[in-house]
């Protein structure tokens, strides 16, 4: 068994894993390992569909020290007008330029691609199947504990009937050449998160008829409106004067459900069909464009989860749904994020990422490692970097915000945080908010007013809390 050392081992050199390590090398002099099954950095974004894109504008994506995209503005599609969104392939080579030009030159990393971490410090090179035992002087950092699944390489849990044509979405672009493409005129798309209606967006911009599809929709979805998400100094009033808006929100609500009726009401959340009630907030972003091409497509069905695939038809927890025998089936029901138990982020030898801001994992890895270089025992650095859960139901959103809401307090009081956190790339608004002009008063009434508001929803949260678990 070969045998090497380090300060700190890192398991998955995805988003969140690379982000830690990013920050970890410009503060320390440590020296740092990446382990991952992954032949090349950047995780789930390997095995993402081709037109997927960023939830969130480039500017505040990816690590610390290097920017991702050049800032502009898209000109065409639903996204224009607003900050560009990294394309799956964009952010893979991005990782890639970020491993070769940086992390490996500093003379500090090791890389260890195309190895499963055994446990117990020792990883496996699926290539030779050669082990390696750690030596790790100060911390092993699991960057895998949320990591999300993607459709291309998760097992559908429906049975499929022989003769069936099931694909990823990932397939979609190569249907013009390959053999699937036979006779593909119908279309069902099976799931009701993003990963659907960047789908169904997709077959619908190709050239596909709204009449030749049909969404298998178990629940519907709120969802962030993208143009509350921009960065931008001329988007100020959506962004910063949005938030204002959702913290007023959070202090007046009197249940979960007229919480999220005035999101609706002040442009921060978006639903696809009005006359649908949401039950999933999975922080799915978009833009009203999308919006408008998804609701081209009329043949929605809502008869629960898909339980099997038979020839010529759906069997659901609602029932049957009869469909023609040549529909081409795309599977996009893998969860992005599955629900798992919260835990404190340090743990003497062990750190294990989670969000720290909702929901942003780059810009919460990168903080971990700041406050991990800088501050002293794991009381103090749990203290400030409380795990935020991510949210599955409408209810959770308040658990969330809660949690988010006192992280954001704890790193108003101490000046150090407070200033890497202004300073950050991957911040979003902290230099959008520091930049105001003295004489702009309307900008400093927004940012009055959202202080002000994030005080009364912290004091309003604990109701809301307490109604929602009666």
């Amino acid at each position: 068994m070969n045998r090497i050392e380090t300060d700190y081992l890192v398991i998955g050199s995805g988003a969140a894993g690379l982000a830690f390590a990013d920050t970890l090398l410009d503060e320390t002099d440590a020296r740092i390992a990446i382990i991952d099954r992954h032949g090349k950095p950047g995780g789930h974004w390997n095995d993402a569909y081709s037109f997927v894109t960023l939830h969130q504008p480039s500017a505040f994506y990816g690590v610390n020290s290097m920017a991702l995209g050049s800032r502009r503005k898209d000109v065409i599609g639903p996204n224009k007008g607003m900050d560009e969104l990294a394309s799956g392939p964009e952010i893979a080579a991005y990782y890639d330029q970020l491993m070769n030009q940086k992390l490996l030159p500093s003379g500090r990393v090791a890389y260890h691609p195309m190895c499963n971490h055994l446990g117990d410090n020792a990883f496996e090179s699926v290539l030779s199947g050669a082990r390696t035992q750690v030596h790790v002087r100060k911390k092993v950092v699991d960057a895998t504990y949320h990591s999300p699944a993607v459709p291309s390489t998760h097992a559908p849990r429906f049975r499929v009937a022989d003769g069936v044509r099931l694909l990823p979405p990932n397939a979609l672009p190569q249907l013009g050449v390959s053999r699937q493409s036979k006779a593909a005129r119908r279309f069902v798309i099976l799931g009701a998160g993003k990963t659907a209606m960047d789908a169904c967006v997709w077959l619908l911009n190709a050239g596909a008829e709204p009449d030749a599809i049909a969404w298998v929709m178990p629940r519907d979805s709120w969802l962030v409106n993208r143009v509350t998400t921009q960065p931008a100094p001329e988007f100020f009033d959506q962004s910063i004067g949005g938030q204002a808006d959702q913290m007023e929100a959070f202090a007046k609500a009197t249940s979960t459900a007229d919480l999220f009726a005035r999101l609706e009401a002040c442009g921060a959340l978006l639903r696809i069909h009005s006359d649908q009630t949401p039950t999933m907030f999975h922080l799915a972003t978009i833009t009203p464009g999308e919006i408008d091409l998804l609701r081209k497509i009329g043949n929605v069905i809502r008869k629960g989860r898909v339980q099997a695939i038979e020839a010529d038809h759906l069997v659901l927890d609602g029932g049957r749904e009869p469909m023609p025998t040549d529909t081409l089936y795309i599977d996009c029901t893998a969860s992005a994020v599955e629900p798992r138990p919260l835990q404190p982020i340090f743990q003497r030898d062990k750190l294990l990422l989670q969000l720290v801001r909702l929901p942003q994992p780059a810009f919460s890895a990168a903080l971990v490692a700041y406050v991990e270089a800088h501050y002293g025992d794991d009381e103090e650095k749990n203290r400030l970097c409380g795990t935020v859960p991510f949210p599955h139901t409408l209810d959770d959103y308040l658990r969330s915000m809660a949690a988010n809401l006192r992280n954001q307090f704890q790193w108003s009081q101490d000046k150090t945080l407070r200033q890497w956190i202004r300073d950050s790339r991957l911040d979003g608004f902290g230099r959008l908010m520091s930049s105001i002009d003295p004489q702009d008063t309307h900008k400093l009434a927004t940012v009055d007013r959202l202080r002000k508001n994030a005080v009364a929803a912290m004091a309003n949260l604990p109701r809301l809390l307490a109604a929602a678990s009666r």
